[in-house]
């Protein structure tokens, strides 16, 4: 079977700091560009979106109205994406699977940022991979993949190479707290994204994306032991 994915792209690593970071945006874009094998690519928000959410808490604003803030946010960030790509991409971000489904006769690489408020744009990955039939997803993250513990605040933590669905959801239940769904909120995977998972059975590699070689040679299948694989068999 001829592989078919769906790439989901944190925020952070389109932003060095503060500044967008045309030259990583650029490389992102010169690997997948031409690619029958990428259908989508979904883009977070990233810290520029939590500073935006942090304040309107400021203002007392509600979750539900920071969730927007941040959508708005992760769809700036695929925009940016789709400039990038030029022709090889569907020239608006779409808003909804609705939106999507209208356009995949164009044959073009949707980007997409987030869909609605509540729901992050890991989640949003999983349903548009669903959605498009995809085989694979990657996701592309700040870390080299699902550790036992924050790997940026334990300098011990273990990274997983594989993961089973189960032992996946005993993770996301441990690590779970009452600011885990919190607008802008920062997670690798979180239990909406396991839901789908488990109907649809997609192959997911999570890994570190502030290298692009990495992403080249996994496209390429000139590598295999890279971030955590998890095993939806």
């Amino acid at each position: 079977m001829s592989p078919k994915r769906v790439i989901k792209i944190g925020g952070s690593l389109l932003f060095e700091g503060e500044d967008i970071n045309t030259k990583k945006i650029n490389e992102f874009c010169s690997i997948i560009r031409k690619r029958d094998d990428i259908l989508a690519v979904i883009c977070g928000g990233g810290a520029i979106a939590r500073k935006y959410i942090q304040a309107l808490r400021d203002f007392g604003v509600n979750e539900a109205k920071c969730d927007v803030m941040g959508i708005y946010i992760s769809r700036l960030n695929a925009k940016l994406i789709i400039e990038g790509l030029k022709d090889d991409a569907y020239p608006l971000v779409p808003e909804s699977i609705e939106d999507l489904s209208r356009n995949l006769l164009f044959n073009k690489i949707f980007v997409l940022g987030g869909l609605q408020p509540g729901q992050s744009t890991t989640s949003v990955a999983f349903e548009v991979s669903e959605f498009l039939n995809a085989n694979e997803l990657l996701i592309l993250t700040d870390v080299e993949g699902i550790f036992d513990k924050d790997p940026k605040n334990n300098s011990d933590a273990k990274k997983f190479d594989e993961l089973s669905i189960e032992k996946l959801q005993n993770l996301i239940v441990d690590s779970s707290s009452k600011t885990q769904a919190a607008a802008g909120e920062y997670r690798i995977f979180d239990a909406v994204s396991l839901q789908i998972l488990k109907r649809s059975k997609i192959k997911v590699r999570i890994f570190s994306g502030t290298n692009l070689n990495l992403l080249k040679k996994v496209l390429d299948e000139k590598i295999s032991n890279v971030g955590t694989i998890i095993n939806s068999k």
